[in-house]
């Protein structure tokens, strides 16, 4: 525990970790500094869809750093034409911005959008409005947490940036009402994450982009948790047949060895950006190209989409035997549950605190909702394992 001490005395952060100290990390399982192996159901909220240390991501990764990892900005290099080529053709889209965090690329997406209002829908300068969902999670730059209805990601930060308009997730009439000429964007997640894996209405993401058509308005998918192979699908919008102009991608695309993200969408739109009118220091730099190349290679087969379908199926019928029995609901498609603990039972904090001692982690979301987000290379044996221990400690 000495560790934990040092970090909570010299780091700064926003989250209230588990007190468990991770050393060594492979496959499902991670390794604390004292010896105890622990389940991971987190896969970093999604960043590590593929697991621990795989292979052919530290393969990558390993023979990058043999050469160079990182150049000026003034110059090209081998692997930036290819990940962008790879990475475009994997999602079906024309053009990619390559970025760091999930964060810069949702805010790379705002400012392509504003600049799309201006330059090609016509909007007048510092008009353009984006709309936005409630309960959403896209960050925490100034940007993103002032359309952000959460008070732990707003207390304190204002003034916010104006320019926002926010509905309820999921109704598409509200969704509709808020639709003015000086609409540039709608923002979502086609499942919430952070909200505890919501999932919408049938229909619902299918009558968004009809709006956005009919409207003339960009549809902007922040696919960072969803995307993929976490739900099944590369994508999530790909459940319901629905395209986006513009996704925004990251936490797995770094396979879980560095931060990597990108803007992928539609030429037109991304063509907006002319050479020195966006940038990035990090973004689209050797190692990570190299490390999203392996990753583009891994989901292109398949294989993932197919686990997380398959294994996705055995975890929430397992979880859903226990509605009723300590759980109220659960949510979710694929590799991805939001599990809702029944009034009157145990927190979140407080159940994620039991699964650790057990040798399990999760996390807990607004204070009732477990979320479930395993590495897609777990087996039925160790869902079976972590839902046991659950049954157990919700006395389920």
């Amino acid at each position: 525990m000495e560790l934990l001490e040092l970090d909570e005395t010299w780091c700064a952060h926003n989250y209230h970790p588990l007190p468990v100290v991770i050393a060594e990390a492979s496959g499902a399982w991670v390794t604390d500094v004292d010896g105890r192996r622990y389940l991971d159901m987190l896969a970093g909220y999604s960043a590590l869809n593929f697991g621990h240390s795989h292979p052919d991501l530290i393969a990558a990764a390993t023979a990058q750093l043999g050469r160079v990892t990182l150049t000026s900005r003034a110059f090209h290099h081998d692997q930036l034409g290819a990940f962008c080529q790879e990475l475009a053709a994997l999602t079906g889209t024309e053009m990619v911005l390559p970025m760091n965090s999930g964060a810069e690329a949702v805010e790379s997406a705002l400012k392509v959008a504003r600049k799309w209002a201006y330059q090609v829908k016509g909007i007048a300068e510092n008009r353009a409005r984006i709309i936005t969902a409630g309960g959403n999670f896209h960050g925490r730059t100034i940007s993103i947490v002032s359309f952000s209805d959460d008070p732990v990601a707003t207390a304190d930060y204002g003034p916010y940036t104006p320019g926002f308009d926010s509905v309820k997730y999921g109704d598409a009439e509200a969704l509709e009402a808020a639709i003015t000429p000086d609409t540039a964007a709608i923002l979502l997640e086609p499942i919430q994450g952070e909200a505890g894996v919501v999932v919408p209405p049938a229909g619902y993401l299918a009558r968004v982009r009809e709006l956005c058509d009919a409207h003339d308005v960009l549809l902007i998918a922040d696919e960072i948790q969803s995307g993929l192979g976490r739900t099944g699908k590369l994508l999530a919008l790909d459940h319901e047949g629905v395209r986006a102009d513009l996704y925004t991608l990251g936490k797995a695309l770094g396979g879980g060895i560095l931060p990597v993200s990108a803007v992928v969408g539609r030429r037109d739109v991304l063509g907006v950006l002319k050479p020195g009118t966006h940038g990035s220091t990090f973004g689209g730099n050797p190692l990570a190209c190299a490390v999203g190349r392996a990753v583009v290679k891994l989901l292109a087969t398949g294989e993932m989409q197919r686990r997380a379908t398959e294994l996705g199926e055995h975890l929430h019928a397992r979880l859903g035997e226990l509605v009723g029995r300590g759980v109220a609901e659960v949510r979710g498609r694929g590799l991805w549950a939001g599990v809702q603990l029944a009034p009157g039972g145990p927190s979140g904090r407080s159940v994620s605190q039991a699964m650790m001692a057990r040798g399990v982690l999760i996390k807990e979301t607004h204070e009732s909702t477990l979320r479930f987000a395993p590495p897609l290379v777990i087996t039925a044996d160790e869902i079976d394992l972590a839902v046991g221990h659950l049954a157990d400690v919700i006395g389920g």
